[in-house]
């Protein structure tokens, strides 16, 4: 487990709430845990959203999704 990142039990018990999944109206999303573990890194860490890892993809789409 990277730091900073869901165990597998705790990915398990939100990954269906989560909008972007498969079979769910609108857009399907690349990888929701990804981006959750992405917002946890950054709040975590306490860093700016621009200090992002770039592992995470780029972080104004990571902000962006989650202002949404």
């Amino acid at each position: 487990m990277r730091r900073y990142g869901l165990r597998d039990d705790q990915w398990e018990r939100i990954k269906d709430i989560l909008p972007g999944r498969k079979g769910h109206v609108g857009g399907t999303a690349a990888d929701n845990r990804l981006f959750v573990e992405a917002v946890l890194y950054r709040y975590r860490a306490g860093i700016p959203w621009r200090d992002l890892p770039a592992r995470f993809g780029d972080w104004k789409n990571v902000h962006r999704r989650l202002r949404r």
